[in-house]
């Protein structure tokens, strides 16, 4: 059997690297990658940080890591000594992954880089997506009423990735977006729209001689093919349809080559494990206390200050009110053992055999990486004890509405929030026996909207918690401060996700034949 060479993938706007480690694990047989790393290319220093050394690993035969990282997880040497021990595999990522900005003033510079890093290969993937922040609806939200909202230039960073594609004419690509883009418009025409019709013909988009470039593209969770009057939707794709712990809704666009007569292939639908067989084998931690000082007894005083009698009057009647208020009536007499705000204690393989969870743990693994908590302010400790404990009852996330007037937070718009006209589930539980909610970069400013279902721990998501809901390995070590991760994880798309897309890009590239 004569063994295929692995196709090179150029991933721009590349982020820590989910999109590329899902395409690079994916194997042919028990150990032949079918995809290699071209180039990846990203602008924010901890996220290319975090991708270099991850190239770096890559470099490594067979993709087994070294041991030598792992003392580098342990803390027994430097990442400075750990790219000293192994300088051949620190050269290869030092080529493959590139630190610089996506834009005009680089772009013949990128040019050059993509050129040289295919080397004529004419069967190659461009896969990543522009930053989505503008497009969010958490960050239009945030800048409703702003002038300069539809002049911000993250609305058009796509013309990047049309001018890559102009230049480089790949085969396929893929393009990836948060699901805010579908209702996104600027000076009152939607970007969807807009984007399509540039991807169908490029060089059209930037006033130039088409010279017969134009590409097809195709949903992944549709069966109809998608042209100009398509609605946008088909190319929607819900991560936990396709065995992703969390409700994440985000575009893929598959652009093929229209001189390339393959159509491609859909994600086959499968069941995620839920949220506690993700993450809840991971040791349990407590949050900090943000003012005043932090210390385990402090943190005990200041949720007992809830008093499970006083809220039940508050509450006044609601048919939950007796088993939430016996629920915490246990959870602050009887208290775990003394809590810490991180553990490195590194857990059992999940009891549960699925692929997500497989591909997570790692058996070599000594020491659990970036499981801290975050601080919080001592009110806010009372509001998610109430909360987690409220979803244990009731098997749903309160909305503001649900809380004792006691506890709800000093906001000018809290009544409008017990009214449900705006941000109702302020404070978010994520349900154990569910998918997560969406993980995204918000993550990093607000732990509200990811609290933990153990209401004994009275905290946030950690970084490692939300990794794993986003299927990174747990060896996956995000660089930088801890915002900085959060950040990184709540961009990133799932790479249990990106190698099922892997698949089926690879099978396009297989049936394809001669590409010129």
């Amino acid at each position: 059997m004569t063994r295929k060479s692995a196709y090179p993938v150029v991933d721009i706007f590349a982020g820590p690297g989910g999109l590329g480690e899902g395409f690079s694990s994916l194997l042919r047989g028990k150990s032949d990658i079918c995809f290699r790393s071209a180039v990846s290319i990203e602008q924010d220093e901890f996220a290319h940080k975090t991708l270099l050394l991850r190239h770096f690993l890559k470099a490594f035969k067979e993709n087994e890591l070294p041991e030598d990282y792992y003392r580098y997880l342990r803390g027994d040497i430097t990442i400075d000594e750990l790219y000293t021990l192994h300088r051949r595999e620190k050269a290869h990522a030092d080529y493959s992954a590139i630190r610089v900005a996506l834009g005009p003033d680089n772009h013949e510079r990128v040019r050059k880089i993509i050129a040289e890093r295919l080397q004529k290969q004419t069967k190659w993937a461009l896969v990543g997506g522009p930053p989505c922040q503008a497009y969010s609806l958490v960050g239009r939200s945030r800048m409703m009423g702003d002038p300069e909202f539809e002049k911000d230039a993250r609305h058009f960073l796509y013309k990047e990735y049309l001018r890559i594609i102009i230049d480089h004419a790949p085969p396929v690509f893929v393009m990836e977006n948060v699901k805010g883009l579908l209702s996104a418009r600027v000076n009152g025409e939607l970007v969807i729209n807009r984007i399509i019709s540039d991807l169908i013909a490029p060089k059209d988009a930037l006033g130039m001689t088409s010279n017969g470039l134009g590409y097809k593209l195709f949903s992944l969770s549709e069966d109809e093919m998608p042209g100009m009057e398509v609605d946008p939707r088909l190319f929607l794709v819900r991560a936990e349809e396709y065995g992703v712990p969390q409700a994440r809704h985000r575009m893929f666009i598959v652009g093929i080559r229209k001189d390339i007569d393959v159509r491609p292939g859909r994600l086959r639908s499968h069941k995620p494990p839920t949220l506690k067989e993700t993450i809840g084998n991971l040791p349990k931690i407590r949050s900090g206390i943000s003012k005043g000082g932090d210390s385990y007894e402090k943190w005990r005083a200041e949720i007992e200050v809830l008093d499970p009698a006083a809220v039940r009057r508050e509450l006044n009647g609601h048919t939950y009110a007796g088993d939430l208020m016996e629920l915490m009536g246990i959870d602050l007499s009887q208290p775990l053992k003394a809590l810490e705000k991180s553990s490195t204690r590194y857990p059992a393989r999940p009891r549960l055999s699925h692929d997500v969870l497989d591909g997570i743990y790692d058996p070599e693994l000594s020491v659990l990486d970036s499981h801290e908590s975050r601080s919080h302010m001592p009110s806010d400790l009372r509001r998610y004890a109430f909360a987690a404990s409220f979803a244990s009852v009731t098997g749903k996330s309160p909305k503001l509405s649900d809380f004792p007037r006691s506890l709800l937070p000093d906001h000018a718009n809290v009544e409008d929030g017990r009214a449900g006209k705006m941000f109702s589930d302020r404070f978010r539980v994520q349900l154990p026996g569910q998918p997560s909610t969406t993980i995204t970069s918000h993550i990093s400013k607000d732990g509200h909207y990811f609290i933990h279902y153990d209401p004994k721990q009275c905290r946030s998501l950690t970084v490692r918690e939300a990794a794993r809901l986003q299927t990174f390995p747990d060896n996956y070590r995000f660089e930088g401060p801890r915002t900085s991760q959060y950040h990184q994880v709540g961009n990133a798309v799932p790479p249990y996700l990106a190698r099922q897309i892997a698949a089926i890009i690879a099978d396009v590239l297989d049936r394809a034949g001669e590409v010129a």
